[in-house]
């Protein structure tokens, strides 16, 4: 189940979205011939992903930029841009262009030193960009909460595309990283899922002042959580494989 596209259309062309994607996109072609290679994937991560025991000794904070933009494999790197695509054009309508870019850079941080302190003494290298775009869930659950969110169900060789709120969704994903959080050993590498909610809480808490300006619950009341403007309609038409009708 994962998410394929939103009916919030935005208001602007969202070049910083566009462009965030394309480096991050970029960076993971230009390093993907070492990650078949565990020697050279962790030289690579070792070098350029934020490893939070040395941040905790004053060590390499560049790091924690430039993990944003490494990605360990293409599931990764498709699930990551496939987020920022959905939902990080009407964030950027929202903010503007520049204001969207420091929203993002500074969601990333906040998702990053999160992560630190859930686990200081790690050596494990966190990588990917999750963490920023997970901040941008936050600000569009708070600013869109009702806008629909298609996403695709697939059930061995069965799918179908159901039309959800975005609270639902964005609610229950960021339940998923607070479980995985909880339960996840701290000495084992894998999803770095105190950095997604983080960067979730983060992303809310600094849209905040966004939202007031609109009016708070106000704004929430004028467009009762939907977006502000005409909400965009997909049609889903019918299979175009062929019926072969049985004679009778």
């Amino acid at each position: 189940m994962f998410p394929i596209r939103d009916h919030n259309p935005s208001g602007r062309t969202p070049w910083i979205t566009w462009a965030l994607m394309a480096i991050n996109i970029a960076v993971f072609l230009a390093t993907w011939p070492l990650l078949p290679s565990e020697e050279a994937a962790f030289v690579l991560f070792d070098a350029w992903g934020m490893v939070p025991g040395r941040i905790s000794m004053g060590q390499d904070w560049q790091t924690i930029l430039t993990s944003m933009f490494l990605h360990a494999g293409w599931m990764h790197i498709a699930g990551n841009m496939l987020f920022l695509w959905i939902f990080g054009d009407n964030m950027e309508d929202a903010f503007g262009h520049f204001g969207f870019l420091a929203f993002y850079l500074a969601a990333g941080l906040a998702a990053a030193l999160i992560q630190l302190g859930a686990d200081p003494w790690s050596p494990i290298p966190m990588v990917g960009a999750s963490g920023a775009i997970a901040g941008v869930l936050g600000g569009y659950l708070l600013m869109f909460p009702r806008a629909r969110v298609d996403i695709l169900v697939i059930i061995i060789i069965f799918f179908r595309i159901f039309p959800v709120p975005a609270w639902i969704m964005l609610g229950l994903w960021f339940a998923f990283q607070l479980v995985g959080g909880f339960s996840a050993p701290s000495d084992e590498g894998g999803v770095a899922y105190w950095a997604h909610a983080g960067g979730f809480v983060a992303g809310v808490v600094m849209t905040v002042p966004l939202w007031l300006r609109r009016g708070g619950p106000a704004f929430w009341s004028r467009t009762h959580g939907l977006p502000p403007h005409p909400e965009a309609e997909y049609e889903i038409g019918p299979s175009r494989i062929p019926v072969v009708r049985r004679r009778r």
